[in-house]
């Protein structure tokens, strides 16, 4: 998006202010790799460019995409391509899998969530993170969104337990996030001379909303949801 590379300008904090479900994704992603012991086997199922393999570094990493969500994006470093309702790994292959913001680019995610479970090991542990409020993207392979209860429903249907899932942001945070879309609107040919006015506009409420967030205790607006769960140990 437009408004993510004008945001990767502004400072660190700020940028996480604005930025908020992607840096809760990269903080949960970072301190999920610093939980796992040196040596353990680690899914990425829908790796993408494989932007996470760093955060593994002592792990054995394993990225596994099916190659088709971006045609800009660079698929050359991962292990495997490959549909994943149909990974090509034996039962029981890992000791712990992640399933970043993909969940809602298979046709299949019922499927793709019980291949998650079968290959990974009794009691290894999942880190799954889907949209709940986000526009279309990687279209055309862009089918659902999820609530809190169809990710309860789709992990204790594959056999996981010890499952946590946490709504990333509230009302506010996901109105100032919509507030930001808006200036995808203002940009290319002489719709960049109503650009500045707009970001005068949309951007002071867009920075000011998140500090209203915890008015939305339930969080039934929310960006997305963060899951953790293990596979069942029987």
């Amino acid at each position: 998006m437009r408004y993510n590379r004008l945001a990767a300008m502004l400072p660190g904090f700020l940028r996480r202010h604005v930025l908020h479900f992607e840096a809760a994704i990269h903080d949960r992603v970072s301190a999920f790799a610093r939980s796992l012991p040196a040596g353990a086997r680690v899914l990425d199922a829908g790796a993408g460019e494989g932007q996470y393999a760093r955060l593994f570094g002592t792990q054995r990493y394993c990225g596994v995409d099916l190659a088709v969500g971006d045609a800009a994006w660079n698929y050359a470093k991962l292990d495997a391509i490959a549909d994943l309702a149909a990974l090509p790994f034996r039962a029981d292959s890992f000791d712990a899998t992640i399933h970043i913001v993909t969940l809602e680019h298979v046709p299949d995610p019922a499927g793709v969530v019980r291949e998650l479970a079968r290959t990974l090991a009794p009691a290894g542990r999942l880190l799954l993170i889907a949209p709940h409020e986000w526009e279309v993207h990687q279209a055309p392979h862009d089918y659902f969104r999820y609530t809190r209860y169809g990710l309860q429903y789709l992990l204790a249907k594959a056999g996981f337990t010890a499952i946590e899932i946490e709504p990333v942001g509230g009302y506010f945070r996901l109105l100032s996030r919509r507030l930001l879309n808006g200036l995808q609107f203002f940009s290319g040919g002489a719709k960049w001379l109503c650009f500045l006015p707009a970001a005068i506009f949309l951007v002071p409420p867009a920075l000011v909303l998140p500090l209203l967030d915890f008015l939305d205790r339930d969080r039934n607006f929310t960006l997305g949801y963060i899951c953790n769960a293990r596979k069942s140990a029987s």
